[in-house]
């Protein structure tokens, strides 16, 4: 009944699921697929038997190419001109590239500060839903992405050929 734990169990017995960096001398770790694979049980079992994870908020986001589309779509976060340049030209970036890095790790703190900020929108009107987390957030905004691909199709997404995505 404990996320973190399966997570890492995940990621030490199955090299492809380490999703992991090193950013201006420290690691750094998404673990993408290895999350999703958590919040698909937990999501598939309703949060019941072997899906009942009592730490589940302990998961982020999926850091992944199609988040960071919404997000700056919905004006929740801003690319540089030059960033936005490179993924106009459809650079490829390298997995650990500072700027993918970056988009990942900008991504996961935008869905934090969202999630916060729901929180206390509720607060304010006595609704407080302790269930709202970051793998929620994600979901809703995948399926956004995916229902306004036509109307995104001027932000690109950061391209990278890597295992972890």
């Amino acid at each position: 009944n404990n996320a973190q734990k399966l997570l890492m169990l995940v990621v030490e017995n199955f090299p492809s699921y380490r999703d992991e960096t090193v950013f201006q001398g420290k690691k750094v770790a998404f673990y993408k697929r290895a999350q999703i694979l958590v919040a698909d049980i937990w999501g598939l079992l309703e949060g019941k038997g072997y899906g009942l994870f009592h730490d589940i908020a302990s998961l982020s986001m999926f850091a992944d190419y199609r988040i960071p589309q919404a997000l700056v779509y919905l004006g929740a976060m801003k690319y540089s001109q030059e960033l936005m340049d490179k993924l106009k030209q459809g650079v490829l970036f390298k997995s650990g590239d500072c700027q993918e890095v970056e988009i990942r790790g900008c991504s996961i703190w935008c869905i934090e500060l969202i999630m916060h900020r729901i929180r206390e929108l509720g607060a304010q009107k006595n609704c407080v839903n302790k269930e709202i987390n970051s793998i929620l957030i994600d979901y809703y905004l995948w399926d956004y992405a995916k229902n306004h691909r036509k109307d995104m199709a001027n932000i690109p997404i950061h391209r990278v050929r890597c295992i972890y995505y």
